[in-house]
């Protein structure tokens, strides 16, 4: 009985601390005990505690490259976690297409070192048993980090959660493969490395997490884009289970391949990575793991083509995504899912109608008469707009929507969204509208640290979908007194929310193309 006593000692001191600076309007120094050792954070004026770049795994470097994630070593005396640990080695960060710099992890610090995660909380005990959100970030698998501004914690920790944001390794040092890594591997696995972190982060937030005032039996875990994958991937693996009990899935899933006449499954299986894998390190002349290991982290990022995706590797995941929602097995959660109006991403110039319909019979063979009938080309410009709604839904529209169909056919509570407001900008960045990521700060309610025009009604929508986002945190059901209604999601009734100037409950509007992929292609 002593140490729980004692534990909470130490946080109810550290509370009063805050509180006399508080009333002094300045931070303040304030320590927390977890299992590696004694933290130190700060409390704000605003009565939010802060603790940033806590390790929660050890460094995976040097021998540890490639290798599931390590336990954290124990330290003496107390460690300084107020500032933000680095970002997983990548490219350096630069704006492009709609992401100005708000939207990029800083430029430096940037480390293999690089298994950090942050809290905020605005619990006053131990005790508090507020539910915890944990954002895992996007970035393509390739950047990106827990460090973004758009993903700052103060607001929905004043809300009400104990919110946390984690990094995880991306790119080639996070999802290479190797038939020598493999072999190493107690599990006969490779290549899911940076999911392995994520693993090991859920397992701190569960041992830790109460000595912020968090319940461990209350977790919600929410992404975007890759973050959004990674949470899909959560939910299907048996990893995972016990882990979390909700999930927010925005804009991504990994459920549904570009191109249906290749194959049903959108994500390859280990033998096919351990062979790209390979080959990438042998045309740089690595011939083993020593070798591998051995090359310095910057130079070998820039010499290896990045490996950035989801393996079927038989131990993270023992079958495809689809075969485990398929068969029921995935962990049984409510899911928050949905997606943005204009977030296709079209690589290039957009096609004449012609080219575009050339191209759709030559990909879809079978299926391309139907696909252009939802998706017409009556002309160059019809065609654009066709080939926008085209890129939107085979990345993220139909992907989410036969990820709500599947979890929630199953019996599992789902809420599905539509994020429609064109987001306001200057310059060039006011061309597109309610682009990939522009959600987010509006869920995160962090308007304040976005450069953008924003207006009443953003500040206004930004309230209404965090408190959506906390509500389903605390509940596994967004809706409270005060708020529009937004009903739960069946395939009957195809009723969501949508998220504009007005918020209001809506039946899909496009869900027959949504359904050609679903019923047309996906269950055939």
């Amino acid at each position: 009985m002593k140490k729980p006593v004692l534990l909470s000692f130490v946080f109810l001191l550290s509370y009063f601390i805050g509180i006399q600076s508080t009333l002094a309007n300045e931070p303040v120094s304030i320590n927390v005990k977890i299992a590696s050792g004694i933290i130190l954070g700060k409390s704000e004026k605003s009565g939010i505690k802060s603790f940033k770049g806590i390790p929660f795994a050890a460094p995976p470097v040097g021998n540890l490259r490639w290798k599931a994630p390590a336990p954290v070593k124990a330290w003496e005396g107390v460690k300084s976690c107020l500032t933000f640990g680095p970002s997983a080695i990548q490219a350096p960060p630069a704006p492009f297409y709609m992401w100005s710099e708000e939207f990029l992890i800083p430029k430096e610090p940037i480390s293999e070192d690089c298994l950090y995660l942050n809290v905020w909380t605005a619990a006053q005990k131990t005790g508090d048993k507020k539910p915890v959100m944990v954002w895992i970030h996007g970035g393509g698998f390739s950047s990106g980090g827990a460090s973004v501004p758009i993903y700052d914690g103060e607001k929905l920790a004043a809300q009400g959660v104990v919110y946390v944001s984690i990094n995880y390794r991306v790119g080639i040092f996070g999802f290479l493969a190797h038939p020598d890594l493999s072999k190493e591997s107690p599990k006969h696995a490779s290549g899911n490395y940076g999911l392995l972190d994520q693993i090991a982060a859920l397992q701190w937030v569960k041992n830790n997490i109460a000595q912020f005032g968090g319940d461990p039996n209350n977790v919600t875990i929410a992404g975007q884009s890759a973050g959004s994958m990674a949470v899909v991937s959560l939910v299907a693996s048996p990893l995972a289970k016990g882990l979390f009990h909700k999930a927010i899935a925005e804009s991504g899933t990994g459920l549904l391949p570009r191109n249906p006449l290749v194959s049903k499954q959108a994500l390859i299986g280990l033998n096919e990575a351990e062979e790209q894998g390979k080959k990438a390190l042998e045309n740089i002349g690595l011939q083993n793991l020593e070798q591998m290991r051995a090359m310095p982290a910057e130079e070998l990022r820039k010499k290896v083509p990045s490996r950035s995706g989801i393996i079927v590797d038989g131990y993270f995941l023992p079958e495809s995504i689809e075969r485990i929602f398929n068969d029921k097995k995935q962990n049984k959660v409510h899911l928050l899912t949905g997606w943005n109006e204009d977030e296709g991403l079209l690589m290039g110039p957009a096609k004449k109608a012609d080219a575009f319909k050339a191209d759709i019979e030559k990909q879809y063979g079978k299926y391309a008469s139907d696909l252009i009938s939802h998706y017409p080309a009556s002309n160059d410009s019809v065609a654009l707009l066709s080939q926008n709604r085209l890129a939107r839904d085979l990345i993220f529209g139909a992907p989410n929507y036969i990820l709500a169909n599947l979890h929630s056919n199953h019996g599992n509570p789902v809420y599905v969204y539509r994020f429609t407001r064109v987001v306001p900008a200057y310059g060039e960045y006011k061309k597109f509208k309610a682009f990939h990521t522009g959600e987010v700060p509006y869920a995160l309610n962090t308007l304040h640290l976005v450069n953008r025009p924003w207006e009443k009604e953003d500040l206004a929508l930004a309230n209404t979908m965090s408190s959506y986002w906390v509500n389903f945190a605390k509940s596994g059901n967004p809706n409270a007194k005060g708020l529009p209604i937004w009903p739960a999601f069946n395939a009957t009734s195809l009723e969501i929310i949508k998220l504009d100037k007005q918020v209001e409950k809506m039946k899909i509007p496009d869900h027959a193309s949504l359904n050609f992929f679903y019923q047309g292609i996906y269950l055939n």
